[in-house]
């Protein structure tokens, strides 16, 4: 990290602490705060991730923007300020440079937290699901930042799968294409976020956070230059079936393309749409999928320190 860089990097005193004494650390992007849930639970949501974190005793570091910088860990004030912002803009990669030099509060996509926490030490990143290959791509072309950033920043990321509005074949094509290796955490069938199964099958299967954090520090040894994508599904109590859910994106898109959402608005609009038509089930299954990747998160942090040290 350049000295440039750390004139824009804002990192908290606990995490700080925890980098000098190899303490683990989780990293979490926060446009799942910002966009991803309504208020109150997003900051519900928010709170209860960085108290389970801190019950595993991992440093929890939520990667947002404000006032001109990239913030590494926050507190309560700032979350409460991604919940209830309206005009908190949803930073990727391609347009962090301008949220900066405008000042305006951001909220990270997996692609801007997952350069961040690289830049800053951090290993460990937890999210929902990842952006990947949207339906229709062979026309619009849109596919999402995390597929290229997943290529470029060496750090484990703990997601239930892609985002089940997704080309979830063509995002694991993608993904492949991009070097970038999808681990099974206990499954061999690669999850759809809402859904334990995509009908996709995944060659690697891990059974402990140790396996992942031994995995990730060969993966570094070898100089790789990717993120390792660790497939974590939704536990069964909360999933919601693929069948079904099937039915919800599909209503979802023909609203979206109605209303013609593009863009960046595409996947928040989908997800608050499938909460309405799920009569808030899919945020139930949401706030659970997320809770428990920053479990398994911090878990693997946690190997990946005691291994270092």
């Amino acid at each position: 990290m350049t000295n440039n860089t750390k004139e824009t990097l804002c990192v908290s005193a606990d995490v700080k602490t925890a980098l000098k004494r190899n303490r683990p650390i989780l990293a979490m992007e926060s446009t799942l705060i910002a966009h991803g849930m309504p208020y109150p639970e997003n900051k519900e949501f928010a709170l209860s991730a960085m108290s389970i974190a801190r019950g595993l005793n991992v440093v929890p570091a939520v990667v947002a923007v404000f006032d001109g910088a990239v913030h590494i860990g926050i507190q309560e004030d700032q979350i409460v300020r991604l919940a209830k912002g309206k005009n908190i803009v949803k930073t990727s990669v391609q347009n962090t440079s301008y949220v900066l030099s405008t000042k305006q509060p951001g909220a990270t996509t997996v692609s801007a937290a997952a350069r961040f926490a690289h830049l800053a030490g951090i290993h460990v990143l937890a999210t929902g699901g990842i952006g990947g290959v949207h339906r229709g791509a062979e026309t619009t072309f849109d596919i999402s930042q995390d597929i290229t950033e997943l290529s470029k920043s060496p750090i484990v990321i703990v997601s239930s799968g892609a985002k089940a509005i997704l080309d979830i074949p063509k995002t694991l094509e993608a993904l492949e294409t991009a070097s970038v290796p999808v681990v099974g955490y206990r499954t061999s069938d690669f999850p759809a976020f809402y859904s334990r199964s995509s009908g996709c099958s995944i060659q690697t299967q891990l059974e402990s956070s140790e396996e992942i954090a031994s995995l990730f520090r060969l993966h570094r040894k070898l100089e790789m230059s990717s993120s390792i994508l660790v497939a974590n599904p939704v536990q069964k109590r909360d999933e919601i079936p693929k069948r079904e859910m099937d039915d919800y994106v599909e209503e979802a898109l023909k609203e979206c393309n109605k209303n013609n959402i593009t863009g960046k608005e595409i996947t928040p609009f989908l997800l608050n749409y499938i909460v309405e038509i799920t009569g808030g089930r899919s945020l139930k299954t949401n706030v659970s999928l997320a809770l428990n990747n920053v479990r398994l998160g911090s878990k693997i942090a946690s190997a990946i320190s005691v291994q270092k040290g």
